[in-house]
Parts: structure tokens; C-alpha cells; sequence
């Protein structure tokens, strides 16, 4: 515990490294309201579902643990790292503040109504504030765990942990009917770009995301 917060106390005082933070920390608040307004005009736009190669193979099942409560525990796990090593906040915050962005700029351009026998997932008040239904392509729940895992990769555990939450998250969600298939197997290819694109914008964060233990 002591080292953890001597590494907190190296870093908070560098003036670059806190604003940095805090704009990591904004671009991701901004991100959540874009991608909220997006997946409203995407429901509202939606028009038919569509036969889907994989969804109409298999049942529906009640995937909701994995797909609610398991984006809860995702995110407490990504704090937890934070919080671990410091020097991966702003890197990390960017990134994901990036990919909800993107990802909501997807979802603005497509309408197509979701599967008619998609589970029903719990009517969670914080979940119902983020996911209104219309916001299918392409898959967070997919898509995020996969940017994590690039962007850990030189961690063994971490990217062998974050490519299997990609697999349960990829299967709740098409057993779920929650999303088509197109929406979860193009997600990796384009988180694929995502972490690229924030490589190299953020290349200062990243340097310093990929110096601290975690990364090793």
C-alpha cells in the first residue's frame, strides 16, 4: 500500500502529468453524453431488424449478469489498475474517452432495429442512462476488453485476462441476441484502429503508460 501511494505522490506533482489527467478525465465525461444523445437518435431512426447468420441458429438465453453486472466489474477492474499505476490514467482515460466517441459516431450512422428476441436486461437506472437500445454497431462490450488488451499487451496476464472478457463479453451478448453478429465480430478490428490511432495521438501518454510495472 505504501508503494502504491509513493508512486501517486511522484506523479500528482508534475504539473503535465495533471493536466493531462484531468483532460483524459473530461474527454471521457464528454464521451459518455455523446455517445448517450447518439444511441437516442439511433433508436429513434431505427428501422427493421435483419436475419442474422448467427442469431437465428441459436436460443435466446438470459445472459444478463455477464453483460450488466460484468461491465460494472470490468470498469471497477480498470480502476483498480489506475489506481495500481498511475502513470497508465491518462493513456488510458484518452483511450477509452476515444473509443466511446468513435463508437458513438457508428451508431449515429446505423439504424437497423434490434433482434426481436433480444433478451431483456435488467432495467438498471445507471445502465438505462448510457444504453437506450439503438446503439448496435459496433460492440462495446467487445470492443472494449480487446483495447485493453492491446493496449497491456507486453503484460502476459493482463492480455491473456482481457482477450478471454473479450470471448464471454462476444458470446453474452450474441446469446443475449443483444447484438448481430456483424457488431461483435467487426468490433475487435476496429478497436484494432482505435488503440492505433490513440498510440500515436497520445504518443507522450503512451510512453509513459507503457514505463510503468504493468506494462513489464
Amino acid at each position: 500500500m505504501k508503494h502504491i501511494i509513493k508512486k501517486h505522490k511522484k506523479v500528482w506533482v508534475n504539473k503535465n502529468f495533471i493536466v493531462s489527467s484531468v483532460t483524459g478525465g473530461l474527454l471521457l465525461i464528454a464521451s459518455l453524453f455523446i455517445n448517450y444523445f447518439a444511441g437516442i437518435y439511433a433508436t429513434k431512426q431505427a428501422s427493421n431488424s435483419v436475419t442474422d447468420v448467427f442469431l437465428t441458429n441459436i436460443p435466446t438465453l438470459n445472459m444478463d449478469f455477464l453483460i450488466v453486472e460484468g461491465a460494472f466489474i470490468f470498469a471497477f477492474f480498470i480502476l483498480i489498475l489506475m489506481i495500481y499505476e498511475p502513470k497508465g490514467v491518462p493513456f488510458i482515460l484518452k483511450s477509452i474517452a476515444i473509443f466511446i466517441v468513435i463508437r458513438a459516431v457508428f451508431v449515429s450512422m446505423t439504424h437497423i432495429g434490434p433482434s426481436p428476441d433480444r433478451a431483456i436486461l435488467n432495467d438498471n437506472v445507471i445502465v438505462s442512462k448510457f444504453a437506450v437500445g439503438g446503439e448496435l454497431f459496433f460492440s462495446g462490450h467487445t470492443g472494449m476488453p480487446f483495447l485493453l488488451a492491446l493496449a497491456f499487451w507486453h503484460n502476459k496476464s493482463l492480455r491473456i485476462t482481457f482477450l478471454i472478457a473479450t470471448v464471454i463479453a462476444a458470446i453474452s451478448v450474441l446469446f443475449g441476441h443483444v447484438h448481430y453478429t456483424i457488431d461483435v465480430f467487426s468490433a475487435p478490428f476496429i478497436s484494432y484502429g482505435i488503440f492505433h490511432i490513440c498510440k500515436n495521438v497520445f504518443a507522450k501518454d503512451y510512453k509513459l503508460f507503457i514505463s510503468g510495472r504493468l506494462t513489464k
